[in-house]
């Protein structure tokens, strides 16, 4: 991978430069300032770069804000951002992620963790150009429009751009290995998942279902807007998310809001016709006394509730189908 490191320490730019030589076989390109970082990535136009390790005390443009231009140029919307910082406090986490980190090392660091989260970055590196570009499907776009879009698998989490407080999967994983017990305590987790995903996925081009996806994710997020939290998609059609400290969600009135304003919103296939996804939404679950270790477990439970709903849903409405036959 060609990586490149921003830092106005020019001791920990050293350091890095020392490892990436003797323990990768990665390319590594430095820059002291926001502003010559810009300045290398403008120059690199042609050949870009893989990975972004990024400081986040900086003179001028700090880390986080480099990251949120990064993310806002188009050929980096889900390129990899390390954060590497000595910030360890949890108004930093939260601002690295919101800004597009993908995740998160607190200094000093041992050079073997640092060697560990390089290969996942490289393992998803790998993997993103299989993944389509966001398009609304809202758009009566022309039927051959996505016809080269990779296929998506139904079951694993799909990276979903420039929504409102949405993360990919793996960065919403790091994003939680990051928080004490005390940043979670008062935290809740919930889901949404979309009805009949498996249907959609079935007749649907990779591109028309990749743009359903995005549109019920924006509505999702529009919903949320007043509280503080982050959200990813898991796969399977569904949406999970991890609140603020303090804020109870009602989950019965956020999936009939979520709801309303889908049947308000036009959307359509690439043949023009009409879709109507809804969601089922699960239950909360609090996140008291539960520590990083142990989240992840209660955002797969959140998860398996909303599916649950779903499938309580499907089966409901398949015996008023039923009764209605035999009355």
């Amino acid at each position: 991978m060609k990586i490149l490191a921003v830092d106005d320490d020019p001791i920990i730019l050293e350091l890095l430069a020392h490892f990436i030589e003797t323990m990768t076989e990665h390319k590594l390109v430095m820059a002291s300032s926001a502003d010559e970082a810009i300045e290398t990535i403008r120059s690199n136009a042609r050949a870009p770069f893989d990975c972004f390790l990024l400081d986040i005390q900086m003179p001028g443009t700090d880390g986080i804000a480099l990251a949120g231009k990064i993310r806002d140029m188009d050929n980096y919307v889900d390129t990899p951002i390390l954060m590497l910082t000595a910030m360890s406090e949890k108004d930093y986490i939260d601002a690295a992620f919101a800004a597009g980190a993908t995740d998160y090392v607190t200094k000093p660091f041992e050079m073997f963790e640092l060697k560990a989260r390089l290969a996942l970055v490289e393992r998803a590196f790998s993997e993103r150009e299989a993944r389509p570009t966001k398009i609304f499907a809202a758009q009566k776009v022309n039927p051959n429009q996505g016809r080269g879009t990779p296929p998506i698998d139904l079951h694993n989490p799909v990276a979903i751009h420039d929504i409102e407080n949405l993360i990919d999967f793996m960065a919403f994983e790091n994003y939680i290995r990051q928080l004490s017990r005390n940043d979670l305590f008062g935290s809740t987790a919930f889901a949404f998942t979309i009805r009949g995903i498996a249907h959609y996925h079935a007749t649907m081009s990779p591109f028309e279902f990749y743009s359903v996806l995005t549109d019920v994710a924006e509505i999702i997020s529009d919903t949320l807007g007043d509280g503080q939290f982050l959200m990813s998609y898991a796969g399977n059609g569904t949406f999970v998310c991890i609140t603020e400290a303090g804020w109870q969600p009602d989950m019965k009135a956020l999936g009939l809001s979520v709801n309303l304003t889908l049947a308000k919103t036009e959307l359509f296939d690439n043949q023009g016709e009409r879709i109507e996804p809804r969601v089922c939404a699960g239950n909360a679950i609090r996140l008291m006394w539960k520590t990083s270790a142990t989240v992840m477990d209660a955002i797969s439970a959140a998860h398996a509730s909303s599916e649950e709903s779903v499938a309580a849903h499907e089966h409901a409405h398949k015996n008023a189908w039923q009764i209605g036959l035999t009355a």
